[in-house]
């Protein structure tokens, strides 16, 4: 697959790793890569508080930074500044028992390549978690059919990711893309409490068995970026509940099936907007349980405590969690 031209200060072996994959697949050896060319990362700066304090990280045009979590590790209270031309940050966290917590991402990313703003897995069973995180800016559609992720859930991840008032819009391709473990590392993922709007491919894509979408919004109403709401991959069960999928007539609301595989899903005290050939669509013997809690008049709004810009992301003043999960650090990449 094509990779997209572009400077960067990360030493020059993964400048031309970078070259030769695409991104996706990088991500899924970040961790590994990291370790063994020494980007994997220290703590610096000062300790993230609890007063609303964060740290404002500004990148130069053309510059494409890497931040890697490792076990146990938290990235915290961070503002990253893309604002300039053809800057873009990349969070890898493929271990486990990581957080990345009160992160906001300033700025639309426009290298165009299909790349993802967070790789992401929990590779040894634990339980890892983002919560308070703003990538709403988006990106630019690439030369090729699809471009950016948001988030892009690694196969081989096998425990367990909650997504937590995460606001995730106008990316080309998929604003959480976590269907990829069903069938591979069978890892869950908990969507909860999250806003997507104008994600193409689809806003919530999940997949492996026990995984959900709960208490969340999806506004669709920008051509060009008009996926589908959620997909569901196989093998499933996967649930739906309470949530508000708005979709004015660009793309299917719900969509279960892919690749010749079905799957399975319940739906619950949902509202979906049918004005899309109905707005449900089961392939290959999947199939959708609605439940009579289930009405077809949507009224997408943004959950309480979701942030509405990078600055309310990083301060936390939108009301996170103060649960002690470990050491928090400012992090950056060199």
């Amino acid at each position: 697959m094509a990779q997209n031209s572009r400077t960067t200060d990360v030493e020059p072996q993964i400048t031309a790793r970078n070259e030769r994959l695409s991104r996706r697949s990088y991500l899924r050896a970040a961790g590994s890569l990291a370790a063994a060319t020494g980007l994997a990362l220290g703590a610096v700066g000062t300790a993230a508080g609890d007063d609303g304090d964060y740290e404002t990280i500004t990148l130069d045009s053309g510059e494409d930074r890497l931040v890697s979590l490792e076990d146990g590790e938290t990235l915290e209270n961070v503002l990253f500044d893309c604002t300039a031309a053809g800057a873009r940050v990349t969070i890898a966290a493929h271990a486990t028992d990581w957080t990345i917590r009160n992160v906001g991402i300033k700025g639309e990313f426009d290298v165009g390549a299909p790349d993802a703003a967070f790789g992401i897995s929990d590779l040894d069973g634990g339980e890892s978690t983002i919560e308070n995180v703003y990538i709403a800016d988006g990106a630019v559609h690439g030369s090729q059919a699809t471009g950016e992720t948001a988030f892009w859930v690694s196969p081989e991840h096998n425990g367990h990711i909650d997504f937590r008032h995460v606001n995730v819009q106008n990316f080309p391709d998929n604003g959480i893309y976590a269907s990829a473990p069903g069938g591979n590392g069978g890892g869950t993922v908990h969507i909860d409490e999250c806003y997507a709007a104008n994600n193409y491919v689809s806003n919530f894509r999940i997949g492996s068995a026990g995984s959900a979408v709960t208490n969340s919004s999806v506004h669709v109403d920008r051509d060009g970026y008009g996926g589908r709401g959620i997909w569901v991959w196989s093998p499933g069960t996967c649930e739906i509940d309470n949530c508000q999928l708005d979709m004015n007539g660009h793309n299917y609301a719900i969509d279960v099936g892919a690749n010749g595989n079905g799957t399975s899903l319940t739906v619950t005290e949902t509202d979906y907007s049918s004005d899309f050939h109905g707005g449900l669509n089961e392939k290959f013997g999947s199939s959708i349980e609605i439940d009579d809690s289930v009405g077809t008049n949507p009224e997408p709004e943004i959950p309480d405590g979701v942030p509405e810009t990078p600055e309310a992301a990083a301060s936390g003043d939108e009301g996170t969690s103060s649960a002690d999960t470990g050491p928090s650090f400012t992090w950056f990449g060199f």
